[in-house]
């Protein structure tokens, strides 16, 4: 996929700092190509999919042109290992229990749909389904 999509962590409703050394740790094995001075990163899984992986802020890590069961799954791991969430622009924001709705914005929770999405096939399912 060409759309950008945005893990992210709440406090309150507010951004917090990702751990960033545990997100390099995970993406790590899968780490085909990066470029330090843009904070990037270009993973591939063992089936040979791909998705760019921008450190973007220390509250926000992009991935682009992602696809694939083996990305989706790479995104479930990061997702608990960071307990953060998945914003679709657009779409819906990817949480990981139904208490999560409740760290997130406003605008978020109210405005946009929240699913909860554990695995990589249920974050795949509610991006197709945006």
């Amino acid at each position: 996929m060409s759309v950008d999509i945005f893990m992210c962590r709440f406090e309150n409703g507010e951004p917090a700092p990702l751990d960033m050394s545990a997100a390099h740790e995970v993406l790590g094995p899968y780490v085909v190509a990066r470029d330090p001075r843009m904070n990037f990163l270009q993973v591939r899984t063992a089936e040979g999919e791909e998705a760019g992986v921008f450190f973007s802020s220390p509250d926000n890590i992009t991935f682009n042109r992602f696809g694939g069961g083996g990305i989706m799954d790479l995104l479930a791991v990061l997702l608990r290992r960071l307990d953060a969430v998945l914003v679709v622009p657009g779409g819906p924001t990817m949480i990981q229990r139904d208490e999560d709705r409740d760290l997130l914005p406003a605008a978020l929770r109210d405005e946009w749909p929240v699913v909860v999405a554990r695995t990589g096939a249920e974050i795949d399912r509610a991006i197709r389904a945006s």
